[in-house]
């Protein structure tokens, strides 16, 4: 699904757009009721959680030992945590098995209206579509920094599309991930998604759905699962956020610090898929841009989520709300799934960088819009980068 804007000239368009991660229907699955050590948690597999966070959550009466056990499906209320703090994610073990991570691809069947006619501020005309090219494969050697990050909400297992990035604190060695923060947390309506991972390179191969059901783990996860130890989006995304209407888009983004699920082999995730992109927070006006390219795992029809596209086209501007931010929107046919994949153009020294990520489109497809990366973006990347300095 995707989002788009809140006043009350766009209320009758709060249905008309959606966010482009994928959901599934509630699992049955209960594969990986075993944990894992990570950062987090100790090589004796006992969970180490900050002391403040450890009191915050037994405030809420969540009990930690039980959570790795099968207690994370709880979504009360008052047990789905949403402050900018609050973000716990410990390793189960073999969770997104083969099995778990084909079958987290279903969308939401909800066919909106893509005419967007009403917008307020600078919107440039409603782009031609633009026909997604399949990535060729294999995926590690032509686009080494993409994969797909697999979560849990309220109503199933869910998929997006990230991206590898630098890590100016621990350059030649990053473990972050660039997404959407639609990706991480449900924005106003709820709080941290659970059970994230991210997975480069998924299915290296472009192997088609009635192979993958046979396939190895290794042909899947080439490089394996990695488990995000920190997520952080925007304090607009966690306020405003919502899945339908647009709502926080402007500010839709998040980055993923990951750690591997089976412990460290001494590599950074930079070090083992063989490359990362530089973020580029003060990329050009949209004229002076020729071409930006959006690459992702669109997984509503006619894609099955499986296999890596991509959509060059000129942006052009979009203006959900006098005030906000304006987003980049380019033609392309890819399809829920797609969120979180990175938008890349020349950066300011004329190499690749990334400059947003898919945010919002219709789900008849045809467009896809992403964030301008400015000073919120770049507050929540330092402050990951920071974080993590010297790890």
């Amino acid at each position: 699904m995707r989002p788009i804007r809140p006043t009350l000239a766009a209320a009758s368009l709060a249905a008309v757009l959606a966010l482009a991660a994928t959901a599934c229907g509630p699992s049955e699955d209960t594969a990986g009721d075993k944990p894992s050590a990570s950062a987090g948690q100790t090589a004796d597999d006992k969970i180490t959680i900050p002391d403040d966070l450890k009191e915050r959550l037994k405030e809420r009466g969540i009990d930690l030992d039980k959570w790795k056990n099968g207690e994370w499906k709880n979504w009360d209320k008052d047990k789905w945590l949403r402050e900018a703090k609050d973000f716990v994610n410990p390793i189960i073990e073999d969770l997104w098995d083969p099995d778990r991570m084909r079958d987290a691809e279903k969308p939401p069947a909800k066919p909106v209206d893509p005419d967007i006619s009403g917008d307020e501020g600078v919107t440039d005309p409603t782009p031609e579509p633009v026909d997604a090219v399949p990535v060729k494969a294999p995926y590690h050697t032509s686009a080494a920094e993409a994969g797909k990050v697999f979560f849990d909400g309220p109503q199933g297992s869910m998929v997006c599309s990230a991206t590898v990035v630098q890590d100016p604190a621990n350059p030649g060695k990053s473990n972050m991930v660039w997404t959407a923060g639609h990706c991480v947390h449900a924005g106003k309506s709820g709080g941290w998604y659970r059970n994230i991972a991210f997975v480069p390179s998924y299915n290296d191969s472009a192997l088609p759905t009635s192979e993958l059901e046979k396939a190895p783990k290794e042909k899947i996860a080439p490089h394996g699962v990695w488990w995000g130890d920190w997520a952080q989006t925007s304090e607009q995304w966690i306020a405003q956020g919502a899945a339908t209407g647009g709502q926080g888009a402007p500010y839709d983004f998040a980055v993923i610090h990951v750690t591997p699920e089976k412990g460290s082999t001494g590599k950074s995730l930079e070090e083992t898929v063989g490359a990362a992109l530089p973020v580029d927070f003060k990329a050009p006006a949209v004229p002076d841009i020729t071409s930006m390219t959006a690459t992702g795992y669109p997984a509503a029809p006619p894609y099955d989520g499986q296999k890596l596209f991509q959509c060059a086209d000129k942006p052009g501007r979009l203006s959900l709300k006098a005030g906000e931010p304006t987003m980049y929107r380019i033609g392309c046919t890819m399809t829920g799934g797609s969120s979180g994949g990175g938008w890349v153009a020349e950066g300011q020294d004329g190499r690749p960088a990334l400059v947003s990520n898919t945010s919002i489109g219709p789900v008849t497809a045809g467009w896809l819009a992403g964030p301008r990366l400015g000073k919120e973006a770049e507050g929540v990347y330092t402050a990951v980068s920071k974080k993590f300095a010297g790890q």
